[in-house]
């Protein structure tokens, strides 16, 4: 089989971060921006279409979203299973968040039923 050619591209205004082959969106991390108490990442929810599992597109976004957090000088406050289970086997790549934010995060999410 041979490997496909994965874009992953932000889409802030709607909260994605999507990985794109041959001009199909094949998987995506949806997240939020939280402000307060502090500036943060917030990833709820990742999907990746089964006709590409087992491709790696899940821990490509969730390196991709580590990596816009760093280059924005913020963090990651994973509340998504899958981007949790990433970065703990991804130390170097994912610094832990601080449980504040953490839990400002799951506020945010009760706070706003439906949105994800």
């Amino acid at each position: 089989m041979s490997e496909i050619e994965i874009e992953i591209r932000d889409d802030r205004a709607a909260g994605r971060l999507e990985a794109v082959a041959g001009g199909e969106v094949v998987g995506r991390i949806e997240y939020f921006v939280l402000d307060a108490p502090g500036r943060a990442l917030v990833p709820v929810h990742t999907v990746v279409e089964p006709a590409h599992e087992g491709k790696g597109i899940a821990g490509s976004l969730a390196r991709e979203l580590y990596a816009v957090a760093e280059h924005e000088g913020t963090v990651v406050a994973p509340l998504c299973p899958y981007v949790v289970k990433w970065a703990e086997r991804h130390p170097d790549e994912a610094p832990v968040a601080d449980p504040e934010l953490l839990r400002a995060a799951k506020e945010w999410v009760v706070a706003h039923p439906g949105r994800f």
